[in-house]
């Protein structure tokens, strides 16, 4: 098969180098994809790069975790007539050496989500890693029905659909952006409350939206929103970060203490499997019926996967796949 992959940590252009490779097979439990596209997140450039100061888990590693394509083969224990159908694949290289960015993945049998036919490929390619962990920040603590979420980073990956799952859940959503102009680049329902932290009085703000408090926090930099966070929660709220921009954030601790706030962080190689299972289900049923709209630059070809990996370390806005050759 045709596939991408790195044998020591570096510069996208300097390490990751495209050929052959054996065709992978299905052990017991276990899918094989036949892929059409393979997602690019900032996880798996930062494992390139050695982020952290992560090492090399195997001796050779075919990056990227999410994609999608069609069921070709599966092992023993999995029903054969799952082969043929369209799926979306997530977790292709957590914990294991071989991910979407090649012509063929192998991964656990619950792990290739069929695709509704009201789903296409570029959509499905693009759930994996966002869409669990903003399913996780959402929904981690219970139901949102009827509760305020507060979303920060609405125009990032994972807070896009986590503001869209939580609209679409029945929650008051109120989102934030960095900047005033950036809140007309928000299209749908899930973003009519938005709010630029660059304004003088976020936090006020945010109050006038939701004067009650907030039910719980979706958090891209724990560290930086943190006093705004304390200013806006209700007695009893969940901050869910999964992300901060300092490694050792400091916080309100007895207001947040006498507000009983409980802070959940999210790592998501490390859901409970049920956990991810769940995620997979509802984000195929939200994108079923449209709830889900995801902003996607046209696809990189094949041969230009460092070119890929240097627009995620960009910050785009738009998700970032690879094209998968035939």
């Amino acid at each position: 098969m045709r596939a991408v992959w790195y044998e020591q940590q570096g510069p996208a252009g300097d390490v990751l180098q495209a050929g052959d490779l054996p065709d992978p097979e299905p052990g017991p439990g276990e899918v094989r994809v036949r892929l059409r596209y393979s997602g690019v997140n900032p996880g798996d450039t930062k494992k390139r790069r050695g982020w952290l100061g992560s090492t090399m888990a195997f001796p050779r590693v075919v990056p990227h975790s999410d994609g999608s394509g069609v069921l070709d083969e599966v092992g023993d224990g999995v029903d054969s007539s799952r082969i043929g159908r369209r799926v979306w694949v997530y977790g292709a290289q957590s914990y294991r050496p071989l991910g979407t960015a090649a012509q063929y993945t192998v991964v656990p049998a619950d792990q290739a989500v069929d695709l509704p036919a009201e789903v296409d490929d570029l959509l499905g390619a693009c759930l994996g890693i966002p869409g669990i962990t903003a399913h996780r920040a959402v929904f981690g603590d219970g139901p949102v029905d009827g509760a305020t979420v507060l979303v920060h980073g609405a125009m990032g990956a994972v807070g896009s659909l986590a503001a869209q799952l939580a609209h679409h859940s029945g929650a008051h959503v109120v989102t934030t952006v960095r900047r005033s102009e950036d809140a007309f680049r928000l299209r749908g329902a899930a973003f009519g409350h938005t709010v630029a932290l660059g304004e003088p009085d976020p936090a006020g703000a945010v109050r006038a939206l939701a004067p009650d408090g907030v039910d719980r926090i979706v958090e891209v930099d724990f560290a930086g929103n943190i006093d705004l966070d304390a200013a806006v929660a209700k007695n009893g709220a969940v901050i869910a970060a999964y992300a901060s921009g300092r490694d050792r954030p400091n916080f309100p601790f007895w207001p947040m203490l006498f507000d009983n706030i409980t802070v959940r962080l999210l790592g998501s190689d490390d859901f409970p499997p049920a956990a991810k299972r769940q995620a997979a289900s509802d984000l195929t049923a939200a994108a079923q019926v449209g709830a889900l709209s995801i902003p996607v630059r046209p696809p990189f070809p094949f041969e230009q996967v460092a070119l890929a990996h240097g627009q995620v370390d960009a910050d785009n806005r738009s998700r970032v796949l690879l094209a998968i050759p035939d």
